[in-house]
This record gives C-alpha cells, sequence and structure tokens, in this order.
C-alpha cells in the first residue's frame, strides 16, 4: 500500500504525463525522414516520337514509375523499378515559375502508344530506420501528360482537349494558385507553373465522358488547352472539337483559332460550364500562364493603355469587350452557381426542356416542359447562360450579351452568383439571376454548349436521355 506522500506524487506523474503537452524530441541521426515522392511531366503534351522526361524529387534512393492511359479501360502501357532518386530544394516562386528540377527519367514516347490523358505513378518504399521505426514503409505521388496523336485526324475526326488550363490554375503546390482560398496566407497567385507536381480535374468531368465514349465505339483524339495556341494546325484535321467539365482558362490564341475553325465549318460541343471565363496570357513557351483576374488594374497591359484586348480577366468585361458568349453562345455573367457555393442548394440539377422538335432531342421522347438529368445533377457547381426575354413561356436570346443571332435555346435551370464572386465587377447588377442554358449555333460550323460543368455526370449515371442527346451531338457533327 503506498503511503499518502506516494500517492501524491504517483498522481501528478501521472497527471504530468496525460495532460501536460508532449514535448518532441529533436530528430536524431539514426531516425528515419518522412519518406515522399513528387513529381512532373517536362511538358504538358506530347506526341509519339517525343521524348518524355519526368522530374522527381523524392527521400528515397530508388523509386518506381508506372504509366497508364486512362479510358475506356484502364491500360498500363509501361513501368520501371529502382531508377536512381535524389532529393531537390524547392525555390520560393516555385508556384509561378516552376521547380526546375533535373529530368530523373527520359523516355522515348512508342508510336503505338494511342493518344489519350495518361496517368503516371510515382512508388517509393523503404524499410524505416536502423534502430527504430523499422517498419515497411510506402509512398505514393503521381503526375500526368496528354499525348496527342501522331497523325491528327487518323484514328478519328473528333478531338477532345482537356481542359489543362484549369487544371493548373487550381493547383496550389508550392503555396499559390489563381485563388486565395487555398494560398499561402490566404493570398492569390497571378502566375502559375506547369513545372511542378500538378494536380487534375480530368477524374471528376473529362474521365467519366471518356470511359462512356469509349465503351460505346467512339474513338477520341486527344490535346491540352494550350496545343489549340501552339498546334493549330492540327485542327483541319477534325470534323468536331471537344471541351468537356471546366474549361475556365482561355488565351487568345487558343480563342482565335477555335472560331477560325468554326467560321470555316468546323464544329464545336462544348459539354462544359463555366466555359472560357478568364482570359490568360500563355508565357514560356507555354510552360506557364498568367492571369490578373478581378485585380485587372496590375496587369502590365492595364498599365501601358494601349488597348485591353489582352487584358487578363474576365473575357466579358467591359475593357476586354469580347465576351465568351460570342464563342459559346452563353457566358458565366448571366449563368451562375447550381446547387454549389450556397446557391440554389434544393435546385433539382435539371434541364426543363422548351424545343423539344429540335434534332439535339431525337429520340428522347421528350416533350415540352419536361425536365431530365436530375437524377445525376448534370445541372451543377457552375453553369453559363445567356440574358433571356420570356415569350408565351418560351426563352428567347436577348443578343445584347454577345450571344450569336442565330443561337436557339433549348433548355434551361436557375443558376446565380455568390456575392462575393460578383459584386468586384464594376458593371454588375445586384441580385441578378442568371440560368443554365442549353442552346445551340450555327455560323460557318454548329456550335452546341450545355452550359453546364456537370453534363457528364449523367454519362457516369447512364441517364438515358442525356446518354441519347450525348450521341446524337457526336453522330450528327463528328462525322
Amino acid at each position: 500500500m503506498h503511503s499518502r506522500r506516494t500517492a501524491l506524487l504517483s498522481g501528478l506523474f501521472l497527471f504530468a504525463m496525460f495532460a501536460a503537452p508532449a514535448i518532441r524530441q529533436p530528430l536524431r541521426a539514426d531516425e528515419p525522414r518522412p519518406l515522399f515522392v513528387e513529381g512532373y511531366s517536362g511538358k504538358v503534351s506530347y506526341a509519339p516520337g517525343d521524348d518524355l522526361t519526368l522530374h522527381v524529387s523524392t527521400s528515397a534512393s530508388r523509386f518506381d514509375v508506372e504509366i497508364t492511359r486512362l479510358g475506356g479501360e484502364r491500360r498500363t502501357v509501361w513501368s520501371k523499378e529502382a531508377i536512381p532518386g535524389a532529393e531537390h530544394p524547392v525555390p520560393e516562386n516555385a508556384s509561378s515559375h516552376g521547380c526546375g528540377w533535373p529530368s530523373a527519367l527520359t523516355l522515348k514516347i512508342p508510336a503505338d502508344w494511342r493518344s489519350g490523358y495518361y496517368h503516371v505513378t510515382l512508388r517509393v518504399r523503404d524499410n524505416g530506420g536502423k534502430f527504430i521505426q523499422r517498419n515497411t514503409r510506402t509512398a505514393e505521388g503521381s503526375c500526368y501528360f496528354v499525348l496527342r496523336a501522331a497523325e491528327p485526324g487518323k484514328e478519328s475526326r473528333i478531338l477532345l482537349q482537356l481542359a489543362s488550363n484549369t487544371y493548373n490554375a487550381y493547383n496550389n503546390w508550392g503555396g499559390f494558385s489563381l485563388y486565395a482560398y487555398h494560398g499561402r496566407g490566404g493570398v492569390q497567385g497571378h502566375r502559375v507553373s506547369f513545372e511542378r507536381p500538378p494536380s487534375s480535374q480530368f477524374w471528376n468531368w473529362e474521365q467519366p465522358f471518356v470511359e462512356w465514349a469509349e465503351r460505346n465505339g467512339y474513338v477520341l483524339e486527344f490535346a491540352a488547352n494550350n496545343d489549340l495556341e501552339f498546334y493549330p494546325e492540327m485542327l483541319k484535321a477534325y470534323r468536331l472539337v471537344l471541351s468537356v467539365g471546366h474549361d475556365e482558362y482561355w488565351s487568345a490564341p487558343m480563342r482565335d483559332h477555335l472560331e477560325k475553325f468554326i467560321g470555316d465549318g468546323g464544329n464545336v460541343a462544348f459539354f462544359s460550364g463555366n466555359t472560357c471565363c478568364w482570359q490568360v496570357r500563355s508565357e514560356d513557351n507555354g510552360q506557364a500562364l498568367t492571369c490578373w483576374k478581378q485585380n485587372y488594374h496590375s496587369d502590365p497591359v492595364y498599365g501601358e493603355r494601349k488597348g485591353y484586348s489582352t487584358l487578363s480577366s474576365l473575357w466579358s468585361h467591359h475593357l476586354v469587350e469580347r465576351p465568351e458568349n460570342q464563342l459559346t453562345g452563353v457566358g458565366f455573367l448571366w449563368g451562375g452557381y447550381h446547387r454549389s457555393h450556397g446557391q440554389y442548394m434544393d435546385g433539382s440539377g435539371a434541364f426543363t426542356v422548351h424545343r423539344p422538335d429540335h434534332w439535339l432531342f431525337d429520340g428522347t421522347g421528350l416533350k415540352r416542359g419536361d425536365a431530365f438529368g436530375g437524377k445525376d445533377t448534370i445541372v451543377g457547381y457552375e453553369c453559363d447562360g445567356c440574358e433571356l426575354a420570356w415569350k408565351d413561356g418560351l426563352p428567347f436570346p436577348t443578343f445584347k450579351d454577345g450571344t450569336p443571332e442565330s443561337f436557339v435555346v433549348l433548355g434551361t435551370a436557375p443558376a446565380r452568383w455568390h456575392p462575393d464572386d460578383s459584386q468586384w465587377y464594376d458593371r454588375w447588377e445586384n441580385g441578378r439571376e442568371g440560368n443554365a442554358v442549353l442552346g445551340s449555333y450555327t455560323r460557318g460550323g454548329t456550335v452546341v454548349t450545355t452550359g453546364t460543368t456537370d453534363w457528364a455526370h449523367g454519362l457516369r449515371g447512364k441517364d438515358p436521355v442525356v446518354e441519347r442527346i450525348t450521341r446524337n451531338i457526336l453522330d450528327r457533327l463528328g462525322k
């Protein structure tokens, strides 16, 4: 039995042990460091025959690589183990100007690799410490690249250009992205580099579209966003260009080349929303992009006062005078959020049909006033629309916002901006209500827009109406 003094001391010891904050001992020389591996591809896109470079930093002495094409099936095309690894410093300006890590692996891309989106998995493994923490430890990182067709148009007349600029805009690796909400210290960057470990949004939008298309017999060829800027000659090989998901950031050359494609008779389908919202300028031969967004007055283009056509702010900004409606038929100023950002959180996620006799609805059995897509919330997240006037219960574009004169409104769903996003714009009308607008116009070629980022979710959910409409578009415009 303990004496009262011994019991008191024991109680104090237990209190100190459990109640006092733990003191972290300094790292000992024989204690293992955290295990990690990170990397990026030297370019966003390649063609067969090009040298793929992977730039990797790791705390391990060796790392493994696995390269997999993501599509109708996951197909691993190349792997290698025990590649020599090394750790490299992260520059203070890595977010804006890249890491500058040396190439850890160079691989000539085989001629038989299919055009597509390629996921690169990086893996490391060790046995922990020398005397303590002797456990099997593993770590994994990833990056991606896009493979263009060796001969554009040979396998397919349909080109899917992936929203790689948007992936980069949201990537806060190194501390900063083009957004403040997840930036270091709440700071928003204005320049982002592709030469750093990436993030990707492919899995959420383009991947379900690609999986559905390839499993249903459609062959697609692929490109990155800025391939429209740097390889515009490829467009001549295609009948239909696709934008899927969240295709938010476009440069002027990208847009110029696609508008010429349409004018020359080419077709475009925007299965996307928030599309071509912000103008960017490519820098470092496409290895970085700049967008000053709401802080457009800090853009050197604004300070030069020599014209604002390349001002890196909203395409629909009154200084730029080139609303995205002129390309897509719709825009974000007359769209907004649906079941996102606190807006229409009880919305149906469905389109209401207005003109069921249009070819887009062939075979669907839909009637005027019917709704579709709500099961999978195909109207969701970010939406594009146009200014509408209603006559006899039907919506018509006012054409005041740049929407082409031949644009036909086929379906709508309510959407609106969040005040925090809109009130910086000096010509914003408080209380404005918008719509996601499904529609089409013809100006040389035919353009279709769904006006929502989440259309592909209906394909993932196997909604028969969404599938049939998508087939109608690909079959009519892609041949």
